[in-house]
């Protein structure tokens, strides 16, 4: 006989039913959460994957062909919300036969127990067991990097990870986005373009110095690039100070574009540079030449994934810290990161 299995069954028949994925709630990570999607799909192409994830990542999730659709989490992020979990759970029931959760919270897993998903999979995080029935133990020294936890969800329990894992990859449109330019009023020309993405959600011991995006605008700019800075709009004086520096070259873009917007852009650039941030994972889905510059979190653990990215970081003895403000002030694995050696890794990048 053969090795019995102690995975949870799945009940009834399930050939016609879907898998949702409780998707994350930042943007990189939803990036990243791609290779599951992928990975799901090489496995079984007939089945539908659908993601419920906060409203905005639609945007995201409408650039993947593995996605069938998303469901919507009304809920603010950390709202707790048992009732709205609850009504929306009850609203789900039957239609699935595996719900995988990839964030570690103990709320994240409360839609697909009272949806009564045959199988629960996630790891066990904030005391899940009873709502997840496939709750597994995540050994961080196994399992560095984000992707890896990601995929290693949508494996059997003791499923050694592939030889060659899934990377993300975005559809996107550069008709749409020359249209969006001309509409920002930035000329069609044959100048490239480069896209510097100064902010990070996370804090300021993540971002480049404001300086130093300057000097790379002003540097750029003079080169006759099309410098367009891409941000929120409560990025919007960040982003205008940078733009500024070169001159009729730049253009300041922040709090104009949507996130699908935002795709389509970086799809045509010609070079990106950012920090550790959600753009940085989706210039690097994209295929196109990325920069990224890391200081407080770990390239280790959260890197691009793409063809042409590239990361820069001191390693400091410091780092990473995983702090939203430097704890000594001096932001050293930051500011020590001069432009000339960005543009120099861009170049080669380029190639």
């Amino acid at each position: 006989m053969g090795k019995k299995s102690d995975e949870p069954k799945v009940a009834g028949d399930p050939d016609n039913l879907a898998i949702l994925i409780v998707g994350p709630s930042w943007v990189g990570d939803m990036v990243m959460a791609q290779t599951l999607f992928k990975l799901l799909k090489e496995r079984e192409p007939e089945t539908p994957i659908d993601v419920l994830a906060p409203a905005w990542s639609s945007q995201i999730l409408e650039r993947m062909p593995e996605v069938r659709s998303a469901i919507a989490n009304t809920l603010d992020h950390g709202q707790l919300g048992l009732k709205t979990r609850f009504e929306q759970g009850r609203s789900l029931v039957g239609k699935y036969k595996q719900a995988i959760v990839l964030p570690n919270s103990f709320k994240s897993a409360l839609i697909p127990f009272h949806a009564k998903i045959p199988l629960r999979t996630g790891f066990i995080g904030e005391m899940r067991w009873g709502f997840l029935n496939d709750a597994r133990p995540l050994d961080k020294s196994k399992l560095p990097k984000t992707t890896d936890r990601f995929i290693a969800l949508g494996l059997g329990r003791d499923e050694a990870m592939p030889a060659i894992l899934p990377t993300p990859s975005f559809t996107s449109s550069a008709k749409n986005a020359k249209k969006l330019l001309q509409r920002l009023e930035v000329p069609s020309n044959k100048k490239p373009y480069l896209v510097l993405c100064p902010g990070a959600e996370y804090g300021p011991a993540k971002q480049w110095p404001q300086h130093h995006f300057s000097a790379v605008a002003e540097i750029q700019g003079a080169q006759d690039w099309n410098i367009l800075v891409i941000g929120s709009a409560k990025e919007q004086e960040l982003c205008k100070n940078i733009a500024a520096y070169a001159g009729a070259n730049g253009y300041d873009l922040s709090g104009r574009t949507t996130l699908a917007e935002m795709v389509d852009i970086l799809s045509i650039a010609d070079g990106v540079i950012c920090n550790d941030s959600g753009p940085m994972h989706v210039a690097a889905a994209l295929g196109v030449p990325v920069v990224a510059i890391y200081g407080s979190s770990d390239p280790q653990h959260t890197p691009p994934v793409g063809p042409k990215a590239h990361v820069i970081s001191l390693n400091l003895p410091c780092a990473p810290c995983f702090k939203r403000e430097c704890p000594y002030k001096n932001l050293r694995c930051l500011e020590e990161i001069s432009p000339v050696v960005v543009l120099q890794q861009l170049a080669n990048t380029r190639k």
